[in-house]
């Protein structure tokens, strides 16, 4: 079974506009609301590529009531510790033009609910995948991925896509996939990362400090992946017209996770979380499986 662990889920309020004029009244020509958050999108995108999971975190209030409706609806398996107090976060992300995005601060989650989450965790066997991904709210550890990973048995396929600090300190349990952008990659090291020479150098130097397999996320770029028996791989993403990259990340994940169920084939899984992120990208919807694979199809007849 695949885990999946979003410590400050969300509502997602999407809008589009021709221009945002700040200090003005803005009217929109097109809204959605969804629920969001990196794990969230995650577990979205496996069960659309026919596969299960597990979504795991906090949810709060009203808020925290429609993503569980909305996840239920979905038929996702969900296992939320939901607080008593505060309401799970709003993230208003604007498209005009450029993308903006507003995101919410979250509940306070007390060490009664976090107690609760590592009790749930203990469902997670090391024949299972466990997905931390995201931020962590104020009220939170800053260690806390470490206190999960560590609560976990030994084997357990460990992915992690976290920014800076909180992935650097997953690397001393060898997790098996991290999951960092071509920026965040540079962040790490206090670099500015513009070519695929640096980006190799730079994940490789990841794998010294533990990770066993690296993706890089280059946006419209593609992606590269340095593999734990030293390979190398790069592809470019397939061409399309950009309409959302909102969770474009989270569905590469998801497509690589699920394809690596499938196919037990590194090559094979990188190519598909391509596709898969792509397909996101190019819709206003998280990706299918039926774009997933058509764009696929296109990736490998080149």
């Amino acid at each position: 079974m695949i885990y999946t662990v979003t410590l400050n889920p969300s509502l997602d309020y999407i809008v589009r506009m021709d221009k945002l004029t700040p200090g003005e009244i803005n009217r929109a020509d097109y809204e959605q609301i969804k629920a969001g958050g990196k794990g969230i999108n995650v577990s979205i995108v496996l069960h659309n590529l026919g596969h299960d999971s597990v979504a795991l975190g906090f949810v709060a209030g009203f808020t925290g009531d429609e993503i569980r409706r909305e996840m239920h609806s979905r038929n996702i398996y969900t296992d939320f510790v939901h607080l008593a107090h505060g309401f799970s976060r709003i993230n208003v992300k604007t498209k005009a033009g450029e993308e903006t995005e507003i995101n919410g601060r979250g509940p306070v989650i007390d060490q009664t609910a976090q107690e609760d989450l590592m009790r749930r965790l203990s469902l997670v066997d090391a024949a299972d995948t466990l997905v931390l991904a995201g931020s962590i709210p104020k009220s939170l550890p800053n260690d806390i991925y470490a206190r999960i990973c560590s609560h976990v048995p030994e084997g357990t396929r460990v992915v992690v896509d976290a920014e800076k600090d909180l992935l650097v300190d997953m690397l001393r349990f060898h997790p098996f996939l991290v999951k960092p952008n071509q920026k965040e990659l540079g962040d790490i090291f206090g670099v500015s990362i513009t070519n695929d020479a640096d980006t190799e150098t730079y994940a490789r130097k990841l794998q010294e400090k533990g990770a066993r397999n690296v993706i890089i996320s280059m946006a419209a770029s593609g992606a590269m992946m340095v593999t734990e028996d030293g390979r190398m791989l790069r592809v470019k993403a397939p061409s399309g017209e950009l309409v959302n990259s909102v969770g474009a990340g989270d569905s590469m994940l998801a497509g690589f996770l699920a394809s690596l169920q499938e196919t037990g084939d590194l090559e094979r899984a990188f190519y598909a979380g391509v596709a898969t992120g792509s397909a996101s990208v190019y819709s206003d919807e998280l990706a299918t499986r039926e774009n997933a694979e058509a764009l696929l199809r296109k990736m490998l007849e080149r």
